[in-house]
């Protein structure tokens, strides 16, 4: 009997490069174009340079921390062996004193800290409803009354993006930061 297909799940690389002090501004600029370049590639979902300072960055001096994320396995293997990452890699190695890579996959990126363990899954779970539940119960009560005309599918798009979009950039960053001891607790 065989098993049902694994759908496929967005997959986040995080990569954390310690740059020369005087490379600083080069780097900044090779990462610049290596993260246009990755926009331009199938299942690219976004990318994000963290420079030394800015929140969720740390307190070491000349860490940077860099974030891909890809919609599936197979769209992050075909950008990490093309040429054009290849040509930035080429670009950013003489300016970093090594690096970390982590590979996390779904909402674990947002509970994933730079550095490799993630807290346990159950107690994601529980941070993650803590935030959806509350969040969908304020949409249904403001946003779902204004759609009550719109047909299933759309309303349920609408309210679906809405609760991505505020747990994403709201919500789970702040209640990660709030709850951190807890779910780091450990580890």
């Amino acid at each position: 009997m065989s098993s049902p297909a694994t759908p496929p799940r967005a997959v986040t690389v995080l990569i954390t490069r310690r740059v020369e002090p005087a490379a600083a501004a080069r780097f900044e600029a090779a990462m610049a174009g290596m993260l246009a370049a990755a926009d331009g590639f199938p299942g690219h979902l976004g990318g994000q340079l963290i420079r030394p300072g800015e929140p969720g960055s740390g307190n070491e001096p000349m860490l940077y921390h860099v974030v891909f994320a890809f919609d599936d396995e197979a769209h992050l293997a075909a950008w990490e062996s093309s040429p054009e990452r290849a040509h930035w890699l080429a670009q950013i190695q003489p300016l970093t004193l090594g690096e970390q890579r982590d590979r996390v996959s779904g909402v674990e990126y947002w509970f994933q800290p730079p550095g490799p363990k993630a807290p346990p899954r159950w107690r994601v779970a529980v941070v993650t409803w803590l935030g959806i539940f509350p969040t969908v119960l304020f949409l249904f009560l403001t946003v779902a009354p204004l759609l009550e005309a719109w047909p299933l599918v759309p309303r349920v798009a609408v309210i679906t993006i809405l609760v991505v979009l505020i747990m994403t950039w709201l919500v789970a960053p702040r209640l990660t930061r709030w709850l951190s001891g807890w779910l780091h607790a450990g580890r």
